[in-house]
């Protein structure tokens, strides 16, 4: 699961710089300059995913890119917690029936799929694995203005 999302941004008469998620219409941020509106947007992005997860709804897929556009990346935790919760809605798996699978209670699998919790990476992997799936780590490189944004 890829989870890149572009943003776009706005700058207004007053000088203030919105940035926007067109696949997340409510992850909405700003800030003085663009570098701050960017250095925000992936917050934005991660409290608008959450409420996904809140309502049971399916995750956004991103969409590509356009030449030059700016992508926020959503940090490794979150991303391997939002697959697990969209491979459970994709096999209709309830929160008991995964904790019975790793031989925990409920109270686990609710901070498994909790974004602000820090799981650990052993428990986030056995969710994975029994949804069906695997991690893998991609790096690359940035841009020296996109590295002084969090990742």
């Amino acid at each position: 699961m890829n989870l890149i999302y572009p943003v776009t941004f706005k700058t207004y008469s007053s000088g203030q710089v919105g940035a926007f998620f067109t696949d997340v219409p409510g992850a909405i941020t700003s800030g003085a300059t663009e570098i701050e509106a960017l250095d925000s947007a992936q917050d934005a992005l991660v409290v608008a995913l959450s409420g996904y997860l809140d309502d049971d709804r399916p995750l956004p897929t991103p969409s590509k890119p356009k030449r030059g556009q700016r992508v926020v990346v959503v940090p490794p935790r979150v991303a391997i917690k939002l697959s697990i919760y969209e491979a459970m809605r994709q096999q209709k798996m309830t929160q008991a029936q995964l904790g019975d699978l790793l031989g925990v209670e409920g109270r686990q699998v609710r901070r498994i799929l909790d974004l602000d919790h820090e799981s650990k990476l052993s428990h986030l992997e056995a969710a994975l694995a029994a949804v069906g799936l695997r991690m893998a780590v991609s790096v690359s490189k940035v841009s020296p203005v996109d590295s002084r944004v969090a990742a």
